[in-house]
């Protein structure tokens, strides 16, 4: 499943870095926070590997 914006995939991303140990889960925050406890690292591979060419900054309601 890809990102519907850059800031999911960007979030993603962050999380996934987490979740490797690459960074530490205190420093993450809001939607990145989540994501690493509730997503699988191979979900998170997928939305962070989504290309942003083409995204919407933010995703709308």
């Amino acid at each position: 499943m890809p990102a519907r914006s850059k800031k999911q995939q960007m979030a993603a991303g962050a999380a996934l870095a987490a979740k490797r140990g690459e960074r530490s889960k205190a420093s993450l925050k809001g939607a990145s926070r989540e994501m690493v406890e509730t997503m699988s690292e191979q979900q998170l591979r997928e939305f962070a590997s989504t290309k942003r060419r083409g995204l919407p900054r933010k995703r709308s309601r």
